[in-house]
């Protein structure tokens, strides 16, 4: 027999599942409201297609790749394809309290909005059926095999002893070097940096923005796995770090002239970004050190990728992939196992080899997602295509891609 379910965890866990999909949908509010209103049906519909997508891909064959009995270190069998042996006795390698099918469910939620993070590179030129085969194969070629190194019984990262609590290396630094690499090949939409391109709704971006802060709790500290006190810790530092974020944010923002609130929301996503891979292994007062330090590293990312005029439209890379390096590293400094005794010591409490753990991590995600996206966006160009027409551009994707209005 297994271990018997824990109640309280498996009713913990149900909620941080509906948490964390929620994400999915206040992501496409947060990208919706920075589009033209010419393209906001575009940018949700790609957001909502995962939730359609993934949650049949990951039942398929993708929680398999990712959880399944390892090869190599490399990549999961195929012995839970079709959720066969995913059911309500709970696997001792992952979760000893919860039924092996909500943890397999939890997971899901993650593959889900990994890709969608990606979109915010792309948006307003991107061809739909380039944009479903893309994709398929990112879920399939570069998620779920990451997931596995990272996360996975006998993946060859997690074995080395790399930190990463919720997803620092898995999504936000894979999504965000990924959104680099399409941005590269797509091209920048018609008229950037000659004509402005202008958030149609400041409003609905808000609306996401604070509804992905609330779905973040989910999503770090439903990642302890069990309503504990690592879980409460999670919750702290998550919200201590968007706070602080934020408020940099505003005050960096303010000294370029006003106090932007655009800038104040993309700050708190910047600081839960950063706080993710940590927030299961640091103390508060550490995780305001996160978000304070990760809020210039992005914001001047963002000037940067500006002044070299490179379209990646939503600026996935500086708020997702700059602000998780960081958090990573952070994690390699101020991990503690006061706070977590299944987690490590970072630098600061003894264990300089953990930094250097956590920086072989951020290396191996960056260069694999970033190749591997560059090579699939190189194929789908010259092969299919990745942009619509000028013309179709021009009229924008909600009629030339849906043929639907946002707004009549």
């Amino acid at each position: 027999m297994g271990n018997p379910v824990n109640t309280g965890d498996t009713a913990w866990i149900l909620v941080c599942c509906s948490l964390v999909l929620l994400m999915t949908p206040a992501l496409g509010l947060f990208y919706g409201g920075m589009v033209r209103r010419k393209n906001v049906l575009s940018t949700l519909t790609m957001s909502y297609t995962f939730m359609a997508l993934i949650g049949v891909q990951w039942v398929l064959y993708g929680y398999s790749l990712a959880f399944g009995k390892d090869i190599q270190g490399i990549i999961g069998g195929l012995n839970f394809v079709g959720f066969n042996d995913v059911g309500a006795v709970p696997n001792g390698d992952y979760a000893k309290t919860i039924p092996h099918g909500l943890f397999a469910a939890f997971q899901m939620m993650f593959a889900v909005i990994t890709p969608a993070l990606i979109t915010g590179a792309f948006v307003e030129r991107v061809k739909f059926k380039s944009f479903l085969l893309f994709s398929l194969l990112w879920a399939t070629l570069v998620y779920d095999p990451l997931c596995h190194w990272v996360w996975g019984a006998g993946g060859w990262l997690k074995n080395l002893g790399t930190l990463d609590f919720a997803g620092g290396t898995v999504v936000h630094i894979a999504a965000g070097f990924s959104a680099l690499a399409f941005a590269l090949v797509i091209g920048p939409r018609k008229g950037f940096g000659k004509s402005p391109l202008e958030p149609h709704s400041i409003p609905l971006t808000v609306l996401g923005a604070g509804l992905l802060w609330v779905g973040w709790f989910g999503f770090n500290a439903g990642s302890a796995l069990a309503a504990n006190g690592v879980a409460v810790n999670a919750l702290l530092t998550t919200n201590t770090s968007a706070a602080t974020a934020g408020l940099v944010w505003m005050l960096l923002s303010w000294l370029d002239g006003r106090p932007s609130t655009l800038g104040i929301a993309t700050g708190m996503v910047v600081g839960l970004a950063a706080v993710t891979p940590a927030s299961g292994y640091v103390t508060p007062l550490a995780s305001m050190v996160i978000g304070a330090v990760a809020a210039p590293l992005s914001y001047y990312a963002m000037r940067f990728r500006d002044r070299r005029g490179l379209d990646e439209s939503l600026d996935v890379w500086a708020c997702h992939g700059v602000a998780s390096c960081w958090g990573m590293l952070a994690t390699g400094l101020f991990a503690t196992v006061a706070v977590n005794s299944d987690g490590g010591n970072g630098l600061f409490f003894g264990n300089p080899a953990q930094l250097s753990i956590q920086l072989l991590a951020i290396l191996v995600t960056v260069v694999f997602s970033f190749g591997v996206t560059y090579v699939l966006a190189k194929l789908l160009h010259e092969s299919i295509g990745l942009r619509v027409s000028a013309m179709e551009e021009e009229v924008g994707l909600d009629i030339s891609s849906h043929g639907e209005r946002s707004y009549s």
